[in-house]
């Protein structure tokens, strides 16, 4: 007996629920509902079709896979699903390394977040941001100094370790490590400022 005989019209965490417990309908439901912000992040991400569609696959087979763990109270499901597909599409750029891809992808990252009219971005450039969690954070980031903001993009959405950022940035790895943990800190105090004046 299907568990969700009418999964279209249930809401996004129900559908991850379905998908925790093998409900055949209520995974349709939920790949159909989310297939096409899951490809367009990957296409954003590795600029390659083909290599969108083994993420996006990949993806919805990880999200399978965790979603006995999901937790709404922590984050909506295309936040979470969000997540788990920037993770998939970071690891296959990687794992085609070397290439001249990561930096192309790594930039476009950049400019994406820290752009002063990142407002205007189409829908798939967006869904990369959700990794950052609000749009609060991106306009604290974006009042960071630029070494510090581009350390911080490359360690938060790139997903590289603080060699890899010094590296990308051409920087000592101690430079590298400081830009990092500054930057973040001063995010940190300054969303915490934020909460407190409400804004």
């Amino acid at each position: 007996m299907e568990l969700f005989p009418r999964a279209d019209r249930v809401d996004d965490a129900s559908l991850v629920a379905g998908l925790a417990l093998g409900d055949e309908q209520a995974a349709t439901a939920f790949v159909r509902r989310f297939q096409n912000a899951v490809y367009g992040l990957a296409l954003s991400v590795t600029r390659e079709p083909g290599l969108a569609e083994d993420v996006s696959q990949e993806a919805f087979v990880r999200a399978w896979r965790a979603a006995g763990t999901y937790d709404p109270r922590r984050a909506s499901a295309l936040t979470w699903l969000v997540t788990i597909t920037r993770n998939a599409a970071i690891d296959a750029v990687r794992a085609r390394r070397p290439t001249p891809v990561l930096a192309e992808t790594l930039e476009r990252l950049i400019d994406v977040t820290l752009r002063a009219d990142a407002e205007e971005t189409d829908g798939t450039e967006r869904l990369a941001l959700v990794a950052l969690e609000s749009e609060r954070a991106l306009s604290r980031l974006r009042s960071l100094p630029e070494d510090q903001a581009r350390a911080v993009a490359l360690a938060v959405i790139g997903g590289c370790t603080a060699a890899e950022v010094g590296r990308h940035e051409d920087i000592p790895l101690g430079t590298a490590k400081t830009r990092i943990r500054t930057g973040l800190r001063r995010l940190r105090e300054a969303l915490k400022e934020g909460g407190r004046d409400g804004t």
